[in-house]
Parts: C-alpha cells; structure tokens; sequence
C-alpha cells in the first residue's frame, strides 16, 4: 500500500513540475515559493484522498503540516485549503490533548478564514462559517465571542439566510448574557428581517427556496416574539428618544420597527413620525406620516401624505406599502372604487402578494349595494374570486383566503332563491352598485 501511494505521489509530482514550467497558476506567492511548495501540495492532497476513501484520522494528521504550509505560503493555491481546513483542524481537535492546544487550533482555524477572506472575497459568508464554527466550538458560555463575528458578517450585507437565524439567535443570547441592551435586539431584528425579504424577493420565482427562505423568515419571528410586544417596543425606546428626540437614525429606528410590528397607535410612533418629517421630510417618511394618520383615523390627511408616497416611492416594495395604506385610508373615508383602485396599483408594484386581493375582497363584503333582489349576496361571488385570485399567488396567506372563502360560500344564495330571479350556477352575472364587476353565479 505504501509503495503505490509513493508511485502516485511521484507521478503527481512529475505533473505538477511539468506543468510548473509550462505555467504557473497564481498561487499568492513568488514562482520560487511556488516550486518548494509543489511537495507539500502532492502529499497533502494524496494525504487527504486517503481520508476520504476511510475517514481515518490519521490522514488529516499526515496533511497538516503540508496543508499548514501551503496556506501560510501559498494561500491561493486552491480554494479547496479552505474547505478542507476545518475538517483537518477539528480532526486534530478531537485529539488534542489540552485546553490550551485545543485552543490553538481553535484560533488558527479563525485566522485561516481571514486569510480566505483575504484572498478570494466574500466577507458576509465566509465570517458566517467562522462564526458558526466559532459557536459549536466554544458553546454557549462563548456568545462573547462569535456574536462579534455573526454581527460583523450582517454588516457586510448579502448574507446567506441560514447565517442571518444565526446572527439574529446569537444576538438574543449576547443580551441574555448581560453583555447588550435590549435594544440590540431590536436593531438588529431590523437588519436581519430586511435581508430574509431581500432574499425572498430575489427567489421569489424558485418556489422550493423561496419556501425555505419563509421558514427562516418564521425562525426569525419567533426568536423576536419576546421583543415584539408593543408595550416592549415602547419601554426600550422611550428613554432612548426622550434624551435625543431629533436623531434621525433613531427616529428612522423606532418609526420602522413599530410600523413592522403594527404598533402604529402609540404615542411613540407618533411624536417619532411627526419629528422625523419634520427633519426629513421625503416619500418615506410621508408615508410613515400617513400611517400615522390611518391609526388616528384621520383618513383625509392620510390620503394626502400617501398620495404623494405612492406617487414618489422608487422601491417597489416600499410603493407596495403605500399603496395599501392609500387603500385603507381611501375606504376609511368612504371612497371605495378609489381604494380599489390603490389595492390593484398595490399588486402591480408587487405581484407576488395576494394581501391586495383579500383587502379588495373585504370592500366587497363590507360595502355593497343590496339592490340585486338578494339582499346584496352577488357581491359574496365577486369577493369570492378575489380570494381565490390572492390564495392561487400568494400561498402564504392561504389560511386568511379560506376563511373568507368560507365566508363568502356561506353567504352564497339558495339555489331556489336564485332560480326565482332567472339565475342558474355558471351563469355569467356583472354585480351592481360601484364593484360593477363581471362574475359567475354560485349557490348552496
């Protein structure tokens, strides 16, 4: 056995030298560096395809001190160093025969994502891993340190959803620990919620991961439940912005965090809107303007300040959030084919969602005519449709579809009564009054 492996590294070598002279790859280091490396690149990988074919410890104790080298000489020979780095380390971990060198290689294996980073990108990911690996090796009593390393990967953005759970769970155990504010969590709830939507958007068309993001997204909310009361929101920032009431960035904070979480009637979110328009005014922050209004319900001055929000809003998701506030304000003054009208632009700006469909259903269940010689029961068959519409491309807000589903089946009229006024299931049928809107004749 060992006289074949010295054939094949012998054969490995001689390729390797050959194809040296013709060209050499960039490796991150000078030709000459490049040439002593050659060995240690051949026994490391013969080393390390041994332990693949056996999982035999020993091979990953073999490749060290080549793997060891190659990094601290060659760091671009392959990005392979990397993936492969942690298994030889934590093999040599479970061997180690003190803390202390358990330690050591703990810490090298945290430089060896550095030296990654620095040589082939991808901060946000790479210091995910490291973090991640930070916290199975150290354990709970260790959020001191991997909770740095989660919060610097979420600042650099473009962070894969598992590591945002991560950053989002480590920093619920780095204020459990005493070591924040409660008002970490918040903030970063913030950042963490705003990546996984970002990320949804952008799979929005791959249903298996966009599934999978929605069950992040779930993890994520449920690990900010305790924190997501609105008298909770309210205790941890009153203080805050009782001493700095004119601080944008916190203004934007707490104005964002209590809209998200629809704790839009508290005093708070009033005086925080009202200062940060009055510092800022923008389409955002109009339409934070006429949220507050709709909690108020001073609907005239909410269609005002979302009018213009969703005139001027770029962000299509933020144009999505207007103009459902626009369609709420609009029904809340009575204007239903206006708020009709702002839930359709709702779905242009994003097609994804179903919710405009289930608000549009509602107005026709609420606000009909009952001139159709059934006490209004046509306009269940039109509501009907637009909740069929908002459960077929929205899946997630299939439970709240259903039961107006439901709702509106069970207000259907009896087929007897129906046929008294020359009306049989199928049949085409345009429902009166302002929904005006062609449908199809269903009984019970």
């Amino acid at each position: 056995m060992k006289k074949s492996r010295i054939i094949l590294l012998g054969v490995a070598l001689l390729s390797l030298g050959m194809s040296s002279r013709a060209q050499l790859p960039d490796w991150g280091c000078d030709s000459e560096t490049q040439q002593q490396m050659l060995e240690h690149v051949s026994l490391y990988q013969e080393s390390m395809k041994q332990y693949d074919a056996s999982k035999d410890a020993r091979y990953c104790e073999e490749a060290y001190p080549h793997w060891q080298l190659i990094v601290a000489n060659c760091p671009k020979q392959s990005q392979n160093l990397y993936v492969r780095g942690p298994v030889i380390l934590k093999n040599k971990m479970n061997k180690a025969a003190t803390a202390a060198e358990r330690d050591s290689l703990i810490n090298e294996l945290m430089r060896m994502y550095d030296i990654r980073i620095a040589n082939y990108g991808d901060p946000a990911n790479t210091l995910g891993k490291k973090a991640l690996d930070l916290e199975t090796l150290r354990g709970a009593s260790g959020v001191g340190d991997y909770y740095p390393v989660y919060a610097q990967a979420a600042g650099h953005g473009n962070l894969q959803p598992a590591y945002v759970v991560k950053f989002m769970e480590a920093t619920i155990k780095y204020v459990q620990a005493g070591l924040a504010e409660p008002t970490l969590v918040v903030d970063n709830y913030d950042i963490a919620s705003e990546m996984l939507e970002n990320a949804l958007d952008a799979q929005a068309a791959d249903s298996n991961k966009a599934n999978l993001i929605r069950r992040y997204i779930s993890g994520v909310e449920s690990a900010f439940a305790p924190y997501a009361d609105c008298g909770q929101l309210v205790e941890i920032y009153a203080k805050k912005f009782a001493s700095d009431p004119e601080n944008v960035a916190l203004l934007k904070k707490i104005t964002n965090i209590m809209m998200k979480k629809g704790c839009t009637d508290a005093p708070l979110f009033f005086q925080a809107t009202e200062n940060l328009y009055r510092l800022e005014p923008s389409a955002t922050t109009a339409m934070r303007m006429g949220q507050m209004c709709v909690s108020k319900k001073e609907y005239s001055t909410a269609v005002k300040y979302l009018t213009d929000a969703a005139n001027d809003l770029e962000s299509p998701k933020d144009r999505y959030k207007a103009c459902i506030l626009l369609g709420v304000a609009q029904a809340g003054q009575g204007s239903y084919a206006a708020a009709r009208s702002a839930f359709y632009r709702a779905a242009e700006a994003d097609p994804t969602k179903g919710e405009p469909y289930l608000q549009i259903a509602s107005l026709y269940m609420s606000h009909h005519s009952n001139d159709d010689g059934m006490s209004g029961r046509s306009a269940y068959w039109a509501a009907c449709d637009k909740a069929v519409r908002a459960k077929n491309i929205d899946p997630s807000i299939a439970d709240e579809a259903n039961k107006i589903i439901n709702r509106c089946t069970a207000a259907f009229p009896k087929k007897e009564d129906a046929f008294m006024l020359n009306l049989m299931n199928g049949q085409s049928y345009v429902v009166g009054g302002w929904i005006g809107e062609s449908t199809t004749v269903r009984t019970r």
